[in-house]
């Protein structure tokens, strides 16, 4: 990858903002604890690319394997993780008027 951040021991600086990387930066401000993890989306919402997430541990689908071959030692299922209600862009409306 190029220069687009800034390292320093213990930070990651993103000096400007580039939509192209918007994706990427996403994927490199994540932040989770072991029982949730979040995205580093924008809170107040962005209407370029982006892949909003929130997963939390433990919420996952079995998916049976589709594939047209199989070998020994592979697994009958796989975990496909599921994306959890993104608190981050949470609307409220009544009567059609916005609250936030």
């Amino acid at each position: 990858m190029d220069n687009y951040f800034r390292y320093d021991e213990w930070k990651i600086i993103e000096d400007g903002f580039d939509p192209e990387k918007n994706q990427i930066t996403e994927s490199i401000m994540s932040l989770g604890n072991g029982h949730m993890g979040l995205r580093g989306n924008f809170e107040e919402g962005y209407s370029g690319e982006s892949l909003q997430g929130t997963y939390i541990a433990g919420v996952y689908y079995p998916d049976k394997t589709r594939v047209g071959w199989w070998k020994i030692g592979y697994p009958e299922y796989y975990a496909k993780v599921l994306n959890a209600t993104n608190l981050l862009v949470l609307m409220l409306k009544l009567m059609v008027k916005n609250l936030i």
